[in-house]
């Protein structure tokens, strides 16, 4: 039976996957390729998440593409918007006619002797799996696990007489009208549950272990509009991304130099937006500095709102147990609750839990080093895509799908057949990739691939470094080794 082969190989049809695809047919026309996608939708986390206010926490014009302006006035969008504009952007660029979708990689396989990747997906139900083959494989499935988020143990969960869920697994049947509602959690999505389960429920209450950085922001940017008014169409958009990505780049340094000044910042806010009678240092005093973790943002203050309200508060306290009625906290106090909702954070997970073997040999991503943040060390042919952790995935999701172009446009007119990042690093020695201190990113500490301390062997959280590297830098570098195969 033949074997479909392709020049190019995407795995994963969410924002990376559909900027790969579209800067493919841009700067590398002549070459095929598909894009391979698990489940039946596009959109990757926008498809997936289905809870209550599901939004983005990056503004609309740095997370749209730069090729597709972001049109709406909001600069903060709910997941539904989001999800049109990506399918409204695949439909627009002939990109949904290269995905496949229900075909979840299974297993990703080099053979240099044949110089090219065998995948073999499985096709819905199908017992058998299929096989491609490509000269070069690009991962663009991110660095979550999107099967499973992660859930403790909690002693006597199986009492409780009301209904458990994870955002994750949002049941589309859920009903928490007049109901009082108990979300575990501090981080984003927590959040964002709460202002918009509070619109409906008798009372809902955050439960959280310790608190997280929690920032106002303007739902819609005025200064975007202004802009748009003097400079309408893609030079206003270019502007505004620009402004917007020094702005996000220059709260970040901020946090981290001056961490004393970030804070006392943080705080006015908070007391700009919460009443008199909160307790600011037990409830909104995080343990850690500014950006050792992501900073939550909340537009218009719409958090803040629902505790003013009185529809929401805020416990800071640790689970003791479930109860038949609630929860017991470790301070003695209960919690009643008709619905809890386990808000407790996602699980990392490395190319999408592809097995990858380079000539018979599995690798371990823990085991890896990344070149430039987007190929891997003794890898061949072979590149992934991970956005930044502090600002927009799109910026650095485009950079990459650029540079793999580039890349592959080199080797197209030197006629070379195999490009290797060439790595005699010990990986033991090396660096998380993510430099945060989040609990998902200590859990999974050993789930992702490693960066060294120097480039290029290094991701920096950096979109102008990145830009000058990735766009300018020279493709022979010393580490990069091409080569021709024997015929």
């Amino acid at each position: 039976m033949s074997v479909e082969h392709f020049d190019v190989l995407i795995v994963g049809a969410g924002i990376s996957g559909i900027a790969a695809g579209y800067y493919l047919q841009k700067h590398s026309p002549s070459r095929n390729y598909a894009i391979l996608e698990g489940r039946e939708d596009l959109g990757g986390t926008w498809s997936l998440f289905q809870y209550p206010g599901v939004r983005s926490d990056s503004d609309m014009f740095t997370l749209g593409y730069s090729f597709r302006p972001w049109e709406d006035a909001r600069s903060i969008a709910e997941g539904p918007a989001i999800l049109e504009y990506l399918r409204a952007t695949a439909r627009e660029f002939g990109i949904d006619r290269r995905i496949r979708f229900g075909h979840r990689v299974l297993s990703a396989s080099w053979s240099s002797t044949e110089g090219r990747w065998t995948i073999e997906a499985r096709i819905g139900d199908r017992e058998d799996p299929v096989r491609l083959t490509c000269q070069f494989l690009f991962m663009c499935s991110g660095y979550y696990n999107y099967q499973e988020g992660y859930l403790p143990e909690f002693a006597g969960r199986d009492d409780f007489r009301g209904r458990i869920v994870h955002p994750q697994h949002w049941p589309a049947d859920l009903d928490s009208r007049d109901r009082r509602v108990v979300v575990i959690g501090s981080g984003a999505t927590a959040v964002t549950l709460v202002p918009a389960l509070a619109k409906t429920a008798a009372h809902v209450t955050m439960l959280q272990r310790s608190p997280s950085y929690i920032l106002s922001i303007p739902a819609e940017d005025h200064a975007a509009r202004s802009i748009r008014r003097y400079f309408p169409g893609r030079i206003g958009h270019a502007l505004i991304r620009w402004k917007n990505i020094l702005l996000s780049m220059s709260l970040y340094r901020f946090c981290r130099q001056k961490p004393e000044q970030a804070k006392q910042l943080l705080r006015r806010g908070l007391v700009r937006h919460l009443p008199p009678e909160i307790d600011l240092e037990t409830h909104f005093q995080p343990r850690y500095e500014p950006w050792d973790q992501r900073l939550c943002f909340v537009p218009d203050g719409d958090f803040f709102r629902a505790i003013r309200s009185g529809l929401a508060s805020v416990v800071t306290d640790e689970v003791e147990r479930f109860t038949p009625e609630g929860i017991l906290l470790k301070s003695g106090r209960e919690i009643p609750a008709d619905i809890i909702v386990t808000a407790t954070g996602l699980n990392l997970l490395a190319w999408g839990g592809i097995r990858m073997d380079v000539d018979g040999q599995v690798l371990e991503p823990a085991r890896c080093l990344t070149y430039r943040g987007v190929m891997l060390g003794n890898v061949p042919n072979a590149a992934f895509c991970a956005g930044y952790a502090n600002n927009s995935w799109t910026l650095r999701a485009e950079l990459v799908a650029k540079y793999v172009c580039r890349l592959l446009n080199h080797m197209k007119r030197r006629k070379y057949d195999r490009c290797v990042p060439r790595c005699e690093l010990n990986p033991e020695t090396a660096q998380e990739l993510l430099p945060l201190t989040s609990g998902y990113v200590r859990r999974g500490s050993g789930a992702l691939v490693k960066q060294g301390t120097q480039s290029p062997w290094i991701m920096p959280q950096n979109y102008l470094r990145d830009l000058l590297n990735l766009r300018w830098t020279r493709l022979n570098d010393g580490v990069l080794k091409f080569t021709r195969a024997t015929r």
